[in-house]
């Protein structure tokens, strides 16, 4: 994962250190927490990376949507389709190894944590077992689960989710535009390995009306579960 996610810049937590436990949570797997509201793009950016789009390793990627929020240039779409409909081309390098489950509007958290946890296993299943990093979840729904269910629900579904992947050393990251103070996000923290917050590096400059810069615009800082935290790093 160090090179996949940047760590040029990093200053709030010594650089070596920091690099070290990326490393550590690419080999034992991880859960990351995405936040930061106004920008899409750079949920975009990264979501590229950690779905692992650089490098020959082999990937399985799984992503849970509802089409709602993952950016389409992380879907790898012209912005005219929904997400859901090809969420590989842009961050896989074998669209193959891609699974994607639609979660609708009445789908229930039991239904939905069903599915995810049997896709998983499905996927375990066809290679015989996962190499460390090889499944990279990618999900988006947060949002839209946090708007239609209780807090506290939608955390125990989390839980499974995230002890699936921990279980096969896997690496899932969760897209959630909210700001980092939010109270659903300091109640979800406790269950990833990181908080990633995400901004444009200067909203006055984004245009008016833009929602987000161009990925080269982007910024990211990380939150630790150690407690270690990081300055602005660039994407």
């Amino acid at each position: 994962m160090g090179t996949e996610i940047g760590t040029e810049g990093t200053r709030g937590t010594d650089l070596g250190t920091f690099a070290r436990t990326l490393e550590t949570m690419k080999r034992e797997g991880c859960n990351v927490l995405l936040v930061g509201s106004g920008a899409a793009d750079c949920h975009a950016a990264v979501c590229r990376r950690l779905c692992g789009a650089a490098g020959p390793e082999p990937r399985r990627r799984l992503f849970v949507t509802d089409g709602e929020t993952i950016p389409a240039a992380a879907a790898g779409t012209d912005g005219g389709a929904r997400a859901a409909e090809a969420p590989t081309d842009g961050c896989a390098n074998d669209p193959a190894n891609a699974t994607t489950i639609q979660v609708d509007d009445g789908d229930s958290l039991g239904e939905i944590g069903i599915e995810v946890v049997e896709a998983i296993d499905d996927l375990e299943g066809d290679v015989g077992g996962f190499e460390p990093a090889e499944l990279r979840l990618c999900t988006d729904v947060l949002a839209g689960l946090l708007r239609d269910h209780d807090t506290e629900r939608v955390f125990r579904l989390l839980h499974v989710i995230v002890s699936r992947v921990d279980h096969v050393d896997g690496m899932g990251h969760y897209h959630l535009p909210l700001e980092r103070d939010h109270d659903a996000v300091n109640l979800l923290e406790p269950l990833f390995d990181a908080v990633v917050e995400l901004r444009v590096r200067d909203q006055s400059q984004a245009g008016a009306g833009s929602e987000s810069g161009d990925a080269a615009d982007c910024e990211q800082r990380w939150f630790l579960r150690d407690g270690g935290t990081t300055d602005w790093i660039s994407l």
